[in-house]
């Protein structure tokens, strides 16, 4: 019967919804039964479809959509009304035109995403797969794999859903994972049957035979969680994570294993990821909806003018010609014919309401990010990694920045440990002497320790010290067991590729470093087993029984083992933080810990990571006892990780202390003065680690956020939420006291210019102060709104991945991303600032050319009896926006530059407009509508007034409609030309082409649609036939053109010319500056380093994540990734920091090996704005 069966899992609860998870205590019962292969299709197949349309269902649900955005139903409504012929004096093109061209140009981006979704679809639902059926392996499609299939998975394969290992041709069942499709990181993970499963191997009629039960959770997302249990041949059998893989993974160094599927399809932990994610909207989106609705409104009210003036007119004036119009009754009725004329209205004045304005917005957004891909200076050559814009929505938010929120390890750090001291019995190793027993500072020149002893040393390892090598060719006993220590208490998994040539996959960079140490110097961790570890010392192979080990969590902070060695011998080793570790030590140990404690300050001193080291010898009887407690409480269901933590802290008591290591990890390149830049900006820097109080301080110093000279650094420590309340309104009022003094109760006032507000260059800060909240302080903070100081955390919205040591997780979430944190000035400073600008200037020009456009037939209404009668040619009406006048604002809004890049970063205070949201906003938009409003006034009343009296060169009158509506629209489009081009700071040859080009067009159009051929064709739809040339061959028709727009433009010269030469804006004394200096280059900086040093301890070297050794010690391979959890941040003070140095006595010139530093100006470079205009 096996032989026509394959194996399923029937689950009670898998058809449940998503939305409905069961309680965390109720699990779903899977049965895992023997089924004939015709039967149980209901099962959940393998199929996924991430695609949003299909070939039927793409135009009607697309359109759906997108006329659920207002503009585009406002069009929509409007195009159905200029169908009706009473209350239409526009065609319908006028409106479809410009409706269509948004909606197709929507509807090809929406179908190519779809498409690329299909295919990637069909591609992954056609992969093959092999498959257990009728007692053989058979090619499957993946979308053809149900649940209770035992699939076989081969080296460099995908996995095709979530499937429970069942064996592999590895020892104990182990197989070899890449996730990074699923969390981003490259490095290796281990995963390993079940003991009774891995005997199957590849037995196919067994595996064909196989029948259990499993009870697991139902579908979810949580990618790091498994719960189950198997029931097979009577017995059962806890799954977790560790037996499981999942959909996306790809099997290496794994010659096959065989998996039985537990999840398909979309119930897969993979695709339960694949929610759609939440869209994120910029502030000038928000203000564009709320704009949009107001020129609505401001639409209405015309429209009811202009409505109120026709009824008015009618009953005055339009009543003498209702007979001779032959109107019937209700034509005839002045109130419903200002009715009828709202209407009209409403129609003539749409183009008031942008309907192109998203589309260009969108359009410009891209263009911004391209930008940003293609930045060769944001481009990280030894990785080859390139900036990336993951998002086409926030560009212009990056200029607005105000917090920032960073991650330390792998963000301001390289997360790269390097070995760099440590203590032993209270003996220093790791400092270099002169001759004169004086320390001297270890440089690149300074020699090496020659390990060349040691045949499997890390040849890229470096020491300086070599008195520890001596002391391990002496054979000390304690600076023996030291190195033994690093080689046995960890949980790194060794790689021999070729003999003698190790690679060490570490759990984290830290204990990578440490192990590394060790093999160096002469204890080489070499192999392991879940039994036994086995380590070459000096050059003899020695093996351990591995015991137990007792796993680092957070809670615990530390890790041990325990071994029984060749002797026989029980011994417990035991590393983890110095707070944590000198509670457990016995108390002989008082005066070694308090030597220990003071060489751990001075290592912190320097900012480096500290790991405190013990062992402990057992006795037999007690632990065989507590060996039994042991097994009890890891095979319970209730309080198992309780039970466990109590037992490792009753073991962890009577330590004997070793001694202590010391770890750098060094900070990136151009940290503290990427902070420091920043911090001119006004951008309030948070950091958050993982890490103790101690190294948050300390990283705050070295990367220059935190300073010696600042007023007050506060720490909140509070462990209730009364506390940390009190804490922080203690700390605001310090903070907020002296300020109300000195500036007469301005709380937002902690700097003063000490030079007039006419200097771009000097500013000092009158108070400086930072916060530090650790992690308990940090959840009291958070629950409670405490005085709005951590308000602007729920706020942030753009995230910015760094792909660095600790994989891609955090680019994969990210919206922007690259391989440096330094790189993040010039992301918010030079581009964040440019595509505010941009942005901002291009809707002050949309607004003014489409006012300036549109209110000319407001101003028509009042000469022509509020007739609705239009002015303009209806083909110019319906290719101003998209064609005359698109493309020169586009170019401003992609190409323009107020100031160079090189000026954008030397002065980070230019970023304070953003901030300040100074460029648009309510008030910025109503001073570009009133311009617009102004210049639609003149371009109409200018015009009118000329053609009264004006005539042609023979006498005759050239005052007809016509004649008059392409007068006022050359007018217009020249004006609104001249006036982008007036405004543009950074001429391109696109900007060129695109003005100059968008003028030519409009003649070139002008003409073709009013010569006599396009008439004689379309004689309905081109009616001014020949107004063009014989208009537009009138010096007075020139003349007019020519006044009108010098009367458009003239104005806001002035205003602008005056604003600048007495109000002149940052930005407009560093364009001076820009303009004066262009000749000889930018001018650099110039930064001066300062030497600080400071007691704070530094954290132990572990990574904050549940450890590894549950998996170690059941046959598991540690090959897994550093992870950082945030819980202390670090702040930068509330008002802008400066960047005074310390003291002149700390300060020297050249100096490297320094954490902070000031800014200093060449004084010969300095040149006031005043020296310029005197020039």
């Amino acid at each position: 019967m096996a032989e026509n069966c394959r194996v399923s899992i029937t689950c009670v609860y898998c058809m449940l919804a998503q939305r409905n998870p069961p309680s965390p205590a109720v699990f779903p019962v899977v049965r895992c039964v023997l089924r004939d292969l015709t039967g149980f299709h209901w099962l959940q197949d393998n199929r996924i479809k991430t695609a949003k349309y299909n070939a039927f269902t793409f135009l009607p649900t697309n359109l759906f959509e997108q006329f659920q955005r207002f503009a585009n139903a406002y069009f929509l409504v409007l195009l159905i009304l200029q169908l009706i012929p009473e209350i239409s004096s526009l065609s319908w093109f006028t409106t479809i035109v410009p409706l269509v061209m948004v909606l197709a140009i929507t509807a090809v981006k929406d179908a190519t995403d779809d498409y690329f979704r299909h295919k990637s679809d069909q591609q992954v639902n056609t992969r093959q797969s092999q498959v257990l059926i009728k007692g053989m392996l058979e090619n499957e499609k993946w979308m053809n794999v149900r649940v209770g299939d035992i699939i076989k998975l081969e080296n460099n394969q995908f996995v095709a859903a979530d499937l429970l290992v069942l064996s592999s041709s590895e020892p104990y069942g182990l197989c070899y994972i890449e996730t990074a499709e699923l969390d981003g990181e490259t490095n290796l993970k281990v995963r390993q049957a079940l003991t009774v499963t891995s005997d199957l191997a590849d037995d196919v009629s067994r595996l064909a035979d196989f029948n259990a039960e499993v009870i697991c959770e139902p579908p979810n997302n949580k990618l790091d969680k498994f719960t189950g249990t198997l029931y097979w041949k009577d017995n059962k059998y806890s799954l977790d994570n560790e037996k499981m893989l999942l959909r996306g993974c790809v099997l290496r160094n794994t010659e096959w294993c065989f998996g039985l599927v537990i999840f398909a399809g979309l119930q897969t932990k993979l695709m339960q990821n694949c929610g759609s994610t939440k869209f994120k909207r910029t502030s000038i989106d928000r203000l564009m909806n709320t704009l949009v609705l107001w020129i609505f409104g401001f639409l209405i009210c015309m429209g009811i003018i202009l409505a109120i003036g026709n009824t008015i007119w009618e009953q005055r004036v339009g009543s003498d010609f209702w007979t001779y119009l032959q109107w019937n009754k209700l034509t005839s009725n002045a109130i419903f014919s200002g009715f009828l004329t709202f209407w009209s209205y409403v129609i003539i004045l749409n183009t008031v309401v942008p309907i192109s304005l998203y589309v260009s917005v969108e359009v410009l957004r891209l263009g911004h990010s391209y930008f940003i891909n293609w930045d060769r200076r944001m481009y990280y050559s030894p990785k080859d990694t390139p900036a990336e814009a993951r998002t086409t929505t926030l560009n212009e938010e990056l200029g607005q920045v105000e917090f920032i929120f960073s991650d330390k390890t792998g963000t301001l750090t390289q997360n790269i440990m390097v070995f760099n001291k440590c203590s032993i019995n209270g003996k220093t190793y790791g400092d270099v002497y002169d001759e004169f027993g004086h320390k001297v500072d270890i440089t690149e020149k300074t020699p090496c320790v020659d390990f060349s002893f040691n045949p499997l040393r890390d040849r890229k390892f470096r020491f300086h010290d070599s008195s520890l090598v001596e002391a391990i060719k002496l054979e000390e006993p304690l600076v023996q067991e030291f190195f033994r220590l690093l080689a046995l208490c960890h949980t790194v998994m060794p790689e021999e590729r070729n003999e003698g040539e190790l690679v060490y996959q570490a759990q984290s960079p830290d204990e990578g470093a440490l192990v590394t140490a060790a093999r160096n110097f002469g204890f080489v961790f070499r192999s392991r087993t879940p039994e036994t570890i086995t380590v070459y010392e000096m050059g003899q192979p020695v093996t351990y029984q591995l015991l137990a080990i007792l796993d680092f969590n957070n809670v615990r902070k530390r890790m041990s083992v325990i071994v029984r060695n060749p002797k026989g011998q029980l011994k417990l080793y035991s590393k983890g933080a110095d707070t944590i570790l000198f509670d457990r030590l016995d108390p002989s140990n008082d005066e070694l810990m308090y030597t220990t404690s003071e060489q751990l300050n001075e290592f912190a001193g320097e900012g480096l990571r500290t790991l405190v080291l013990a062992y402990k010898d057992l006795d037999e009887d007690v632990f065989d006892e507590w060996m039994k407690q042991l097994l009890f409480a890891s095979t319970s269901l209730d309080n198992r990780e309780e039970n466990l933590g109590a037992l490792y802290e009753e073991i962890e008591q009577g330590l004997m202390l070793l001694g202590a290591t010391a770890i750098e990890d060094k900070l990136q390149e151009g940290v503290p003065e990427t902070i420091a830049c920043l911090t001119l900006a006004n951008i309030k820097i948070w950091v958050l680690t993982g890490d103790k109080l101690e190294t948050a301080m300390n990283i705050g110093y070295s990367c220059n956020m935190l300073r010696d000279d600042m007023n007050e650094v506060f720490i909140i420590s509070g462990h209730t939420s009364l506390e940390v309340h009190q804490e922080l309104r203690t700390a605001k009022e310090r903070i907020m006291g002296p300020s109300r003094e000195k500036f007469s109760g301005d709380p937002d006032t902690e700097k003063t210019d000490i030079y007039s507000s006419d200097s771009v260059f000097e500013e000092t800060i009158i108070s400086e102060y930072a916060l530090i909240i650790n992690g308990h302080s940090l959840a009291h903070a958070l629950e409670a709104d405490l005085e709005q100081i951590l308000v602007d955390v729920a706020s942030a919205h753009i995230g910015v991945g760094i792909s660095g040591q600790e994989g891609m997780q955090a680019v994969l979430s990210s919206d922007y991303s690259f391989a440096q944190f330094r790189y993040l000035q010039r992301l918010l400073l030079v581009h964040g600032r440019w595509s505010y600008h941009r942005m901002c200037n291009f809707l002050c020009h949309f607004f003014y050319k489409n006012f300036a456009f549109t209110l000319v037939h407001f101003w028509y209404g009042f000469q022509c009896g509020f007739s609705a009668q239009t002015v303009y040619d209806q083909w110019f009406i319906t290719l101003f926006n998209i064609v005359y006048t698109s493309l020169p604002v586009l170019a401003m809004g992609l190409f323009d530059q107020d100031v160079n890049e090189q000026y954008s970063s030397r002065y980070p205070n230019l970023y304070r407009p953003g901030q300040l949201n100074q460029l648009f906003n309510k008030r910025k938009f109503f001073t570009c509508t009133l311009h617009g409003v102004c210049t639609s006034f003149i371009l109409f009343f200018i015009p009118y007034g000329a053609f009264i009296s004006a005539v042609r060169g023979d006498g005759s009158q050239i005052s007809d409609q016509q004649a008059f509506a392409v007068t006022i629209a050359t007018s217009l489009v020249i004006a609104v030309s001249v006036q982008i081009g007036l405004d543009t700071n950074y001429w391109t040859a696109v900007n060129h082409f695109f003005i100059w080009g968008s003028l030519a067009v409009y003649f070139a159009i002008l003409f073709a649609m009013q010569s006599d051929g396009l008439f004689n064709i379309f004689p309905n739809q081109f009616t001014f036939i020949g107004t063009a040339r014989n208009s537009l061959d009138q010096p007075v028709v020139w003349l007019v053109i020519f006044l009108t727009t010098v009367v458009c433009i003239m104005p806001m010269v002035a205003i602008r010319f005056i604003k600048t030469d007495c109000y002149p804006t940052q930005t407009d004394k560093v364009r001076l500056l820009q303009q004066a200096t262009r000749r000889q280059g930018p001018q650099e900086q110039n930064l001066r380093r300062v030497r600080r040093t400071s007691s704070r301890r530094s954290a132990y070297a572990f990574a904050h994540q549940q450890g590894y050794g549950e998996l170690i010690t059941s046959g598991k391979n540690m090959k897994v990734t550093t992870s950082s959890t945030s819980t202390c941040p670090l702040s930068s003070p509330e008002g802008r920091p400066g960047t005074r140095g310390a003291p002149d006595e700390t300060t020297t010139e050249g100096e490297t090996n320094t954490t902070g530093f000031k800014r200093e100006f060449d004084q010969n470079k300095d040149m006031m704005v005043e020296d310029l205009e005197a020039r």
